[in-house]
Formats: structure tokens, C-alpha cells, sequence
């Protein structure tokens, strides 16, 4: 008995699509995660996720994808960045402890 093979169209998919989509793993989100809200099969992320660690040391086919790295100049501006942001938070939160208290 032979099956019948269905007359699906073949996806494709953009680089911007893929770099998405790896962008979402170095995020920490797991393969399985990614492939079942986006319906892909995971073996197809795992390919593209292969491809790309190949390509990291040359200018290839995914040149939007987010290498994981960061310079010691931004991982200090980040830094300084959080304590900026934490400074805002402190003050936003005793604002609010006064406020509160009504007059």
C-alpha cells in the first residue's frame, strides 16, 4: 500500500525570520518552547542553530544574528546603565511611600 503524499507547500524562511528565531534562544528560551509557539519542527532550529556556529568566524548568511558576546566598553556601560536605573527605582518607590501617606 503506497501513502499518498499530501500537496503541502513547502515553507521557507527569510534570514531576519531565522535570526529571530536564534535570537530567542540566546535569550534562554528552550528549542522545544520556540518550535512549538512558532509551529516550526525542531530539528529544523537545531540546523539553523548548527549553521550558525559554523558561520560565527565568517561573514555568512545570518549576519543580523546577536553573537552572545559583549565588549568589556558596553559591559561597563550596561553596568552603569542598571545602577542608573536602580537610583530611579529607589527614588520612584520612596516618592511613592511618601505620597501615600497622605497629608
Amino acid at each position: 500500500m503506497q501513502r499518498k503524499k499530501l500537496d503541502k507547500p513547502r515553507r521557507k524562511y527569510d534570514a531576519e525570520f531565522k535570526s529571530d528565531v536564534l535570537k530567542m534562544i540566546s535569550s534562554g528560551r528552550s528549542v522545544q518552547d520556540i518550535s512549538h509557539s512558532l509551529g516550526i519542527n525542531s530539528n529544523m532550529i537545531h540546523k539553523w542553530k548548527a549553521q550558525h556556529h559554523e558561520v560565527i568566524g565568517q561573514k555568512g548568511s545570518f549576519p543580523d544574528v546577536v553573537s552572545g558576546t559583549v565588549s568589556d566598553t558596553d559591559h561597563e556601560q550596561l553596568k552603569a546603565r542598571i545602577r542608573e536605573l536602580e537610583q530611579e527605582r529607589d527614588i520612584l518607590k520612596k516618592a511613592l511611600g511618601i505620597f501615600s501617606r497622605g497629608i
